[in-house]
């Protein structure tokens, strides 16, 4: 179940997704995002449906790979699915105890998973396109302006991106240790809830143990090479925009203008 999980990972490909500006890439998730709840019909998610499979083609990574980080997130999916199919009131379809299906109910249920798949598919699609380096390059450079107001972008832009770097590295990890207390005998499959939750201390607490030593000897490595901070440090390779961002940010604003228009008029 750990290596189902692809935010993080990159995927390396010859693409022109890959090529973009990672502040394009961010730019352009954050605005899917926000489609994602614009949308409220049918016109809509059909919209960033046509949208999202157009960019995975572009991407030219494997739709498998990309659908494999859904796995991670099946219960979620269940619980919120479940929570709006059987608690929203309306015209009732099914009734059976004390549950009941409405349309509204059902609307709902679907218009959810469809938000939640994408949500992931889409966030996967950021990470799997763009390096550790190019990503927190791409949020100090679009953050920047809250400079100004004292925040420090840079640190914030390398914490954020030393954490999604360390999800595939610790999902690894997880499924070395699990493997191996299996060998000694642990079952972390059969029993009760309370007895699956008791065989989980031998896989925490090694687990625990590596990413403290992880980070330690992250902090030893970045103070030996006498780094302080992201002021006045130059870039090898300096973020700037090309045809290709211009032509993407111009569709961004048009999907956006279209998603909007379908939540008003339709």
């Amino acid at each position: 179940m750990f290596r189902e999980i692809t935010l993080g990972q990159y995927y390396p490909a010859d693409s022109k997704i890959h090529r973009l500006d990672p502040r394009t890439k961010l730019f352009g998730t954050m605005i899917f995002i926000i489609s994602l709840f614009i949308a409220d019909n049918v016109w809509g998610y059909g919209i960033a449906t046509a949208a999202l499979i157009l960019v995975i083609r572009m991407t030219r990574v494997p739709v498998r790979f990309i659908l494999r980080g859904l796995k991670a997130v099946l219960i979620l999916l269940l619980i919120s699915v479940s929570f709006n199919l059987f608690l929203t009131s309306g015209r009732v379809i099914v009734k059976f105890w004390i549950f009941q299906i409405t349309e509204e109910g059902v609307r709902l249920a679907v218009f959810m998973a469809i938000r939640l798949i994408y949500l992931v598919v889409g966030s996967s699609l950021m990470t799997l396109t763009t390096t550790p380096n190019q990503l927190t390059d791409g949020l100090e450079k679009g953050l920047g302006f809250l400079k100004r107001l004292k925040v420090p972008v840079h640190e914030v832009a390398m914490m954020m991106s030393i954490a999604l770097r360390f999800i595939p590295i610790l999902v690894e990890e997880t499924d070395k240790i699990m493997k191996a207390q299996m060998a000694r005998g642990a079952d972390f499959e059969s029993g009760n809830l309370m007895q699956r939750a008791k065989a989980m201390v031998p896989l925490l607490v090694p687990l625990f143990v590596s990413a403290f030593r992880r980070a330690t000897d992250l902090a030893m490595a970045m103070e030996a090479r006498c780094y302080r901070g992201g002021e006045g440090r130059t870039k090898m390779k300096p973020l700037h925009y090309e045809t290709g961002d211009r032509a993407a940010y111009t569709l961004l604003a048009v999907y956006l203008a279209v998603m909007a228009a379908c939540r008003i008029y339709l």
